[in-house]
C-alpha cells in the first residue's frame, strides 16, 4: 500500500470546505485527491488550498475512480447511510459525518458491510482523537476524582434559520442528531460505561425538529444529565463530579473555535490543576488516525460499535421525550 491515502469528498459543504477539506490536505499520510460537486463555485473553495484536487461532476463518478482510496461524506444526515453503503460497495474506506444513521439498528447494515469488505468504515467523531479526552479518561481511571457520582454535559448554539438543514426534519435535522452525539458520546468515552436507562427527557419540538432537550440517564456507577439545544446561547462543557474532586472539560467539542480546550481538576484543599491544549487540530488528528488504521491496523478510537452505542442513547432520549 502507498504511504498515503488518496481522499475524495462527496459534496462541497461549508464544513468540508472550512474544516475537513483543509484537515485532509494538512494531515500526514493523506492527500485530497478528489471532490464530487457540479458547482464550479464550490469546487473553487477546495482547489484554492488543494490545487491538485480533481473535480468530479457526480458522486458516482468519484466512487468509480480507482485512484480514490477513502471517501469523506459530509452530506445531509438522511443521506449518510445510503452513500456510506454505496462507497463501501465501491471499495472505498469511509469516514462519514455524524450521525451515520438516524436509528441505532441501522448501524447493523454498516457493520455487516464493513466486515464483509474488510474496509475501515467510521463515523467522523473527532473529539475522541483529541488529547483532552484521552487525558480526562486517564484521570477518571486513576481515581483523580474518587468514586464518580455524576456527569453533566451541555452543548448549545443558536440557529433558527428555516433554510438550514439542521432545521429540516426531512433532512434528519435537530439538535440531538447534530450535537447530541457529543454530549452523550463524551460521557461514554471517558467513563467506559453505557447508559442503563433514560428515565426523563423534556424535548421542545418545532416542525418535528428537536430544538431544546433536557434529559437524565442512569449509568452503572453514576447518574448523568445533559442539555442539548439549537435555540440557546452558545455553551459547551462536560463536568465529572466525584467524591473527592471535580473534573471540568472546557470547550470539549469545538476546541480552538469556541474557546481553548482545557481540563480543570479541583480536589481537596481547593487545589486546582489546569491542563491546556492550545493549537490542537482534532480534525487533522482524526484523518491521521484513520490513515494509520488503514495502513497498519492500529486500533481506531471510534469504531462503528461505539457510534451505534451513542445513537442508541439518542434513540432512548427521543423515546423518553415522546412518552
Amino acid at each position: 500500500m502507498a504511504d498515503h491515502l488518496n481522499w475524495g469528498i462527496l459534496g462541497g459543504s461549508n464544513f468540508a470546505a472550512n474544516l475537513m477539506g483543509p484537515a485532509i490536505h494538512a494531515a500526514k499520510g493523506a492527500r485530497l485527491a478528489g471532490l464530487a460537486t457540479s458547482s464550479a463555485q464550490k469546487a473553487a473553495r477546495f482547489t484554492a488550498f488543494a490545487p491538485d484536487c480533481a473535480v468530479f461532476d457526480s458522486y458516482e463518478a468519484l466512487l468509480a475512480a480507482p485512484e480514490i482510496d477513502a471517501v469523506y461524506i459530509p452530506l445531509p444526515n438522511h443521506l449518510h447511510l445510503e452513500w456510506s453503503l454505496k462507497a463501501i460497495a465501491a471499495g472505498k474506506h469511509v469516514l462519514c459525518e455524524k450521525p451515520m444513521t438516524l436509528r441505532a439498528d441501522a448501524f447493523d447494515q454498516l457493520i455487516a458491510a464493513r466486515d464483509a469488505s474488510g474496509l475501515l468504515v467510521a463515523e467522523a467523531y473527532m473529539i475522541v482523537h483529541h488529547p483532552q479526552f484521552h487525558r480526562a479518561r486517564d484521570l477518571l481511571r486513576s481515581g483523580a476524582v474518587g468514586k464518580l457520582k455524576h456527569v453533566d454535559a451541555t452543548f448549545t448554539y443558536f440557529n433558527d434559520d428555516p433554510a438550514n438543514i439542521r432545521n429540516q426534519a426531512a433532512a434528519g435535522g435537530g439538535g440531538l442528531p447534530d450535537i447530541g452525539v457529543y454530549t452523550f458520546g463524551a460521557a461514554r468515552f471517558i467513563t467506559g460505561q453505557e447508559p442503563l436507562q433514560v428515565p426523563f427527557a423534556h424535548i421542545d419540538f418545532e416542525e418535528d425538529v428537536d430544538t431544546f432537550v433536557q434529559m437524565a440517564a442512569t449509568f452503572p456507577d453514576f447518574t448523568y444529565s445533559a442539555v442539548v439545544s439549537m435555540r440557546a446561547f452558545p455553551r459547551q462543557e462536560v463536568v465529572c463530579h466525584g467524591e473527592k474532586g471535580v473534573l471540568r472539560l472546557s470547550c470539549p467539542f469545538n476546541s480552538d473555535v469556541h474557546d481553548q480546550a482545557e481540563l480543570h481538576l479541583e480536589t481537596e484543599g481547593k487545589t486546582v490543576r489546569v491542563d491546556r491544549f492550545p493549537g490542537v487540530d482534532q480534525y487533522v488528528l482524526q484523518v491521521e488516525a484513520f490513515g494509520a488504521t488503514v495502513r497498519n491496523g492500529a486500533p481506531y478510537a471510534c469504531p462503528l460499535e461505539f457510534s451505534k452505542g451513542t445513537q442508541k442513547m439518542i434513540d432512548m432520549t427521543f423515546d423518553a421525550g415522546r412518552r
